[in-house]
């Protein structure tokens, strides 16, 4: 009677309130709130009140205490915006309940959380606090941790409907803007998965990116820099010849114009051949230039090639070693279990835990049980080993001891040999074996994880049944009988359903979840024989290693070409920067000819003085505006040089900011070869000072050994026949005889101290020293391991749920469609109006068709534009409460869900929502500007009025 009054509490209260549920929201200083309280009820809320009052702030401030970000609210491109006016800072208080059997941690928060979200001008936090407003976690993890647990989306329409999606949700006529209230949640959902595994490469990545547009941007500037003060030295240059000129003119103002003119004709023919050459010298540097520059290109785009080959090969390597390193792993593990079975519970860790409780025994109650897994047995064959495993895993290292004492003891037990996180059952040996009634064992064909089991001890047994429910535990041989023993049949007394391939499946609620099977888990450690899965792991290890050493030389070729091709780009690289040099030295020199020429040039012999003096007045003005273009260039050389020195700071600083991070990747990549680098010389020095054992100390210590015995027995011998003379105590009175002479005893004590001095020079470190470094090195290594494993562990889990989520995705996907044409026909009958919802998925289009009672058989409106007002806000709310009724939620929040509804729609709208948000049994809150004295307030519905706005 006993067993059964605990089996029968265990069963879950219907009328209580659900975890996930929101009590309480508080704002301070958010939006247009200064200071404002909202208290909800379980079922039914209704938030009232004219425009401005700051309803819609309330479903922000909800969005952003589970973390939206700030354009997600659609209110605010940054959360600083959301701080009302004049204020420091922005408070978001939000309690949720949490009671029942999904409570999430009711042990650490009590039957209340608080998340409470701060803002200010420069940062935001995030605290979680239990029901006494202690401070429980402040990370992001935590509250991400939470929402998965009660599976709230304030990003999902059906969970949260703003204003604004509510009003596109009523215009949007577009059959790709309906299928985006799905797939932009699951290609988020993607992308976030994504990124939590690649986040510090990217963001490397985009570091390096924008390390090198700087570095870019810094030598365009450089180069401006360059140009300008090449200008502005031919300026200065072309000054001081003008300035020139006018003293040669003034010079030569009494010389003939006839020897001037002729000078002058032989100059200018002399400068026009030198302009001509040098011109046909720039056009072949510039074609010199385009096919140096086309070449790079080309290589440019091989090495490219050729680098992300090698990248690929790396990559494909590392991969391999770290297959190569698990299969090692578990290969060594099933050699120790192989040893000794005891080691497959715990390792060598449990071996020294046993003779240390062997050492301490007597200051035990009752000598403790464990591990369970060295004490129980599979009943037949090794069928059920995974599936028992998966079920009962984690119950098989455990020890058993009768009270809190003991426990104690055995604790300080596992400390002294090192054996952190043992799990300690504390039970009552004295209990005798639980007799569990057929009325409580689930009713079903199949055997049960209790039912396959072997043990001898009753204390076992009842741990088994009370600690791991082992007697509710279906095992099925596959997944299709899994999936219908778990959630077709509906069995009683049922927890868990287990197939022998080791999925699980349970109900938990209304929702159905299959975990699959652990990968590092090949087959049960109940199993009687493991040699066909090391000589399976063994061949393994052997084909990997094939592909790394063929996937070395790959990468070795590539590296030689890729470095080949890359000494290519630069001498082609060199010769066309030479080239250009050439090219712009020649371009300034023709330039500056030109200039000069035009300069230069001398009047007409028909000048005379007073036309030359008018010249040299224009010079002079000449002079005056060439000097004032000259600053304006130096100006521009002031702020290209300005402009380089603050890229180059922008470049140090970047660099210096992203170094931490660069430095953090580095550094792990370092710290994992450090590790291989430590594990191999680990296992090399256990390899060395195992063979000193073996072949030098190992040897002595046994002919030792068996010289001591056999002096022994030649003692024993010797001493039964002179006791036949003489008996013993007669001569140790007289003070003892070795029964050899005097000399003999001198001459043996010689020789045992020389060989003791030998000995002790050729061994130096002691056996128990020897023995204490092989038991070091050998600690090391587990550790190693054990890190290694939980990497891959990590690893492994992530991509499996990856692979489930999208493979359920697909599977579910046609029902989904269906069951949502199902719901939003059943609600449009509600109004006598008939239709239908057709998803594309690979157009990516969502139609709806809607029949209106008044129209012709077959003339069915396609998009919801074409209906009148009350019609097509009846009907999308027909199919959002479709959505409704297929998501899960703790909660659910629509804000002016009855826009552009007349009196009649809207009567028929709130008496639609308000009987399938009390049918449906989750907490509702809806937000309207409208009057609904209509709606009638009540045990599961409540009405809240918000104060009027200040005017």
């Amino acid at each position: 009677m006993e067993e059964s009054r605990i089996f029968s509490e265990q069963r879950a209260n219907p009328d209580r309130s659900a975890p996930g549920v929101i009590s309480r929201i508080r704002l301070e200083n958010f939006m247009c709130h200064s200071s404002l309280q909202i208290d909800l009820g379980d079922w039914v809320n209704f938030i009232t009140g004219q425009n401005g009052s700051g309803k819609s702030a309330i479903l922000t401030a909800l969005c952003v205490a589970f973390g939206c970000r700030a354009k997600g609210t659609q209110r605010a491109n940054a959360l600083k915006d959301l701080i009302k006016t004049g204020c420091s800072y922005a408070a978001i208080f939000v309690e949720i309940k949490n009671e029942g059997e999904d409570a999430f941690k009711p042990e650490t928060y009590g039957n209340i959380i608080i998340i409470e979200r701060r803002i200010t001008e420069l940062t935001s936090s995030i605290a979680l606090k239990d029901h006494q407003g202690r401070k429980i976690a402040q990370r992001a993890k935590e509250l991400d941790e939470l929402i998965d647990h009660f599976n709230i989306d304030v990003e999902n329409p059906c969970v949260v409907m703003s204003q604004d999606k509510s009003r596109e949700f009523l215009h949007s006529g577009n059959d790709k803007d309906k299928f985006k209230n799905r797939l932009d949640e699951l290609k988020t959902l993607l992308g976030d998965k994504k990124a939590q595994i690649t986040s510090l490469m990217e963001k490397t990545s985009d570091v390096r990116r924008i390390k090198e547009e700087l570095q870019s941007n810094l030598l365009l500037a450089k180069k401006e820099r360059a140009e300008l003060e090449a200008e502005y030295f031919r300026g200065d240059s072309l000054i001081l010849k003008m300035r020139k000129r006018v003293r040669l003119l003034e010079q030569q103002l009494n010389d003939t114009q006839e020897q001037l003119l002729k000078d002058t004709q032989a100059e200018e023919a002399e400068v026009e051949k030198r302009v001509q050459k040098l011109q046909d010298e720039i056009n072949l540097v510039q074609i010199n230039v385009s096919r140096l520059l086309e070449e790079e290109k080309v290589l440019t785009e091989r090495l490219s090639i050729a680098r992300e080959a090698i990248k690929e090969l790396g990559k494909e390597a590392h991969d391999n070693e770290k297959k190569c390193r698990g299969l090692y792993s578990q290969l060594q593990a099933f050699q120790q279990q192989q040893t000794n079975k005891v080691t497959a519970f715990g390792g060598h860790k449990v071996l020294s835990l046993l003779h240390a409780i062997e050492r301490h025994q007597r200051k035990f109650k009752c000598p403790p049980i464990g591990p369970i897994g060295a004490h129980v047995s599979l009943a037949n064959d090794d069928t059920w080993a995974l599936a028992v495993e998966n079920a009962i895993g984690r119950l098989l290292d455990a020890f058993i001891v009768t009270d809190h004492k003991d426990s104690l003891v055995l604790r300080a037990c596992a400390r002294e040999v090192n054996y952190h996180n043992l799990q300690i059952i504390i039970y009552d040996f004295s209990r005798p074996r639980l007799n569990i009634p057929s009325h409580l064992l689930p009713l079903t064909s199949h055997s049960t994880t209790i039912s396959v089991l072997r043990t001898e001890n009753p204390t076992i047994w009842n741990v088994l049944v009370d600690m791991g429910s082992a007697e509710r535990q279906v095992l099925v041989p596959n997944y299709e009988i899994g999936k219908d023993v778990a959630f077709e049949q509906r069995i009683q007394n049922m927890k868990e359903v287990y197939t022998s391939d080791g999925f699980r499946m349970f109900y938990r609620g209304s929702v159905q979840t299959t975990l699959p099977p652990n990968k590092r888990i090949r087959n049960g450690r109940l199993c009687s024989s493991i040699e066909n899965q090391m000589h399976e792991l063994e061949r393994e290890t052997e084909i990997i290693q094939d592909l790394i050493e063929k996937g070395k030389e790959k990468k070795r070729n590539a590296d030689i070409a890729s470095q080949e091709i890359e000494e290519e780009v630069r001498n082609v690289k060199r010769r066309r920067i030479i080239e250009e040099r050439t090219f712009m030295s020649k371009q300034l020199t023709l330039k500056d000819m030109k200039s000069s020429r035009s300069v230069e040039t001398i009047p007409d012999t028909t000048t005379n003085t007073v036309e030359l003096e008018q010249e040299i007045v224009q010079l002079q003005d000449d002079i005056q505006s060439k000097g004032l273009l000259l600053e304006k260039v130096r100006l521009r050389m002031i702020k290209a040089e300005e402009k380089a020195n603050h890229l180059k700071g922008s470049f140090e600083s970047l660099c210096d900011s992203a170094k931490g991070e660069i430095d953090t990747m580095e550094g792990a990549e370092r710290e994992l070869l450090l590790v291989e680098e430590e594990l191999n010389a680990a296992e090399a020095e256990k390899a060395h000072y195992e063979g000193v054992m073996q072949k030098k100390v190992l040897h002595d210590i046994n002919e030792a050994e068996a010289y001591l015995n056999e002096l022994k027995r030649n003692h024993q011998e010797n001493v039964r026949k002179a006791s036949i003379i003489c008996p013993e105590d007669v001569v140790m009175a007289l003070g003892g005889c070795s029964g050899s002479t005097p000399e003999q005893l001198s001459a043996k004590l010689n020789r045992l101290s020389q060989r003791l001095l030998q000995e002790s020079r050729r061994y130096p470190d002691s056996i128990d020293d020897l023995r204490q470094m092989h038991d070091k090195k050998e600690r090391k290594i587990t550790k190693k391991q054990l890190t290694y494993a939980a990497f891959r562990e990590k690893l492994n889990a992530c991509e499996k749920a990856l692979e489930l989520r999208w493979s359920k995705f697909h599977r579910n996907a046609n029902f989904l469609k269906r069951e949502l044409t199902w719901k939003f026909n059943g609600h449009l009958l509600k109004k006598g109006i008939s239709g239908k919802i057709m998803v594309d998925y690979d157009k990516k289009l969502l139609s709806v068709e809607v029949k209106m009672p008044q129209d012709a058989p077959g003339n069915n409106v396609r998009d919801t534009r074409g209906l009148s007002g009350g019609e097509r806000s009846f009907s999308t709310l027909c199919f959002a409460l479709a959505l409704h009724d297929m998501t899960e939620a703790p909660f659910r929040a629509m804000d002016e869900f009855d826009v552009f509804m007349d009196a009649v729609s809207r009567k028929i709208s709130l008496d639609a929502l308000v009987e399938f948000a009390v049918n449906q049994g989750s907490q509702w809150i809806f937000i309207t500007p409208h009057d609904i004295s209509m709606v009638k307030a009540g045990d599961r519905v409540r009405k809240q009025q918000m104060p009027a706005p200040l005017s």
